[in-house]
């Protein structure tokens, strides 16, 4: 008697029946009887409901809704007040362009070229992530990325690990569940946040009708999948009415007490702490400026945004350092609260992002990769070895992470400042300066009457601080 087997695109084929040679399969019973280990069986079958052609539709459809979610968080970077927001955002902005990434690695193990997956572009992805950008406030925003976004890819992710064979296609599988161990921090730290804007003041009702909104605007695409029943799409939506554009103003909340018309934090709190040039006075301003990174996570994630689309790469190296500027913020705030500061006591210098904010991404990143981060390599060896000889090591802990972190943005950085831009090292140099000048001169950070070429790169290294 035939038997009939289903396959993935709903035909059925009847089987071949197995040819058997008499005494072989008792012979291997017998040898598997004498075999002495006894190991977990193997309880998976072999059957999905995937090609290897709908497996790739949908993978690619993931893959652009993570760096467009990686996008449209870079691109919010300056507009977020709260400093714990902002911290997130830039932990998140890498978790989504590392689920591109891998997304993009296993898209292309099953024969799709890199280039073609790095072209793709899906109009119905970009209408629903405009309206998320379109979102009043930072919490309108999580609501959006993590509570309509994030959780609808994080159950199909859940869907397709459950319907494609979990044996053929056990790289999809890994791959999503890796994904998924990042989704579920990020998700459960969205619906607190939230919670703590609603009990902070924010209006609950409004939260809730831009979530039922969004949530019915991905229904109209067919989901995150494309492959769901679509619904109409609610109507107006607000990116039609007036489109979206970043901010230029770096935003703090209430607890910080700002300053951006000097880079000196002397000068900013009106007399020296300790000694100028003292290790006391170098070593509160290294982590000062480690808690002021919080402007590099604006700066990094900006630059996503500004360059979307050239370069899937330089994407993803902007990302790996958004995450690696948090870091560094969340070392500063720490190291303060472990040196005996309240970190909010303590002003936070916006002269960098006051002036990159509204700047051309590449003369922004000249800034950071050519003057910031060189700047910092240049001293913070000496500082090292001064807080090894004090015994701090406070200081020594937190500066030898920190100087192996800005060592590789010093390499990936040159590399992305190549995707930005044609100009010769020399002109960009120079441009990066006269501009950042102009800048300072207008926060009024140095005199009116400088030239704009006697400004070194010393000059900003120390005005700027990164």
């Amino acid at each position: 008697m035939s038997q009939i087997h289903s396959f993935a695109n709903g035909a059925s084929q009847e089987s071949i029946p197995a040819r058997l040679i008499p005494g072989q399969r008792e012979a291997a019973s017998e040898r598997r009887r004498k075999f002495p280990f006894r190991f977990p069986r193997d309880g998976r079958v072999l059957g999905g409901q995937f090609t290897v052609a709908e497996n790739s539709r949908r993978l690619l459809r993931f893959f652009y809704f993570e760096r467009r979610l990686m996008q449209a968080l870079g691109a919010w970077t300056l507009s977020i007040p709260e400093f714990e927001v902002k911290l997130e955002t830039g932990r998140h902005i890498f978790w989504h362009a590392d689920a591109a990434r891998a997304l993009r690695e296993r898209l292309s193990e099953q024969e799709k070229k890199l280039s073609e997956i790095d072209a793709f572009r899906d109009p119905e992805v970009d209408r629903f992530i405009e309206e998320v950008l379109s979102a009043e406030g930072a919490a309108a925003l999580l609501v959006g990325i993590h509570q309509v976004a994030g959780r609808a890819l994080a159950t199909a992710y859940r869907h397709h690990i459950d319907l494609t064979c979990p044996v053929a296609d056990v790289p999809t599988r890994r791959c999503l569940n890796r994904i998924l161990a990042d989704y579920a921090p990020m998700l459960e730290w969205a619906d607190l946040a939230i919670a703590a804007y609603v009990e902070g003041g924010v209006e609950e009702s409004a939260l809730a009708s831009w979530r039922w909104h969004l949530q019915r605007l991905l229904a109209s695409i067919g989901g995150v999948t494309g492959s769901d029943p679509k619904v109409d799409a609610p109507s107006p939506l607000r990116s039609s009415l007036v489109p979206f554009q970043r901010g230029t103003t770096p935003l703090r909340d209430c607890r910080f007490d700002t300053f951006k018309s000097t880079g000196d934090y002397d000068v900013a709190d009106g007399g020296e702490r300790f000694p100028k040039d003292s290790y006391e006075s170098l070593r509160l301003r290294f982590i000062r400026t480690q808690r002021d990174e919080v402007d590099a996570i604006e700066a990094f994630g900006t630059f996503i945004w500004d360059i979307r689309f050239k370069s899937f790469q330089a994407e993803h190296d902007l990302a790996r350092i958004t995450w690696d500027e948090a870091r560094h913020t969340e070392i500063g705030h720490r190291a303060l609260l472990a040196a005996g500061y309240d970190p909010f006591e303590l002003k936070n210098r916006l002269t960098g992002s006051t002036c990159r904010g509204p700047m051309e991404p590449a003369f922004a990143m000249a800034e950071i990769n050519l003057f910031g981060e060189v700047g910092v390599l240049k001293t913070i060896n000496s500082l090292i070895d001064a807080a090894r000889d004090r015994n701090d090591e406070l200081l020594r802990h937190i500066s030898d992470f920190i100087r192996s972190d800005e060592r590789t943005h010093v390499r990936k950085g040159a590399k992305i400042i190549q995707v930005m831009t044609d100009l010769s090292a020399k002109d960009l140099e120079l441009r990066t300066r006269e501009l950042f000048t102009e800048c300072l001169v207008s926060l009024g950070a140095v005199k009116k009457d400088m030239d704009v070429f006697t400004v070194s790169r010393e000059d900003i290294e120390q005005l700027v601080g990164e």
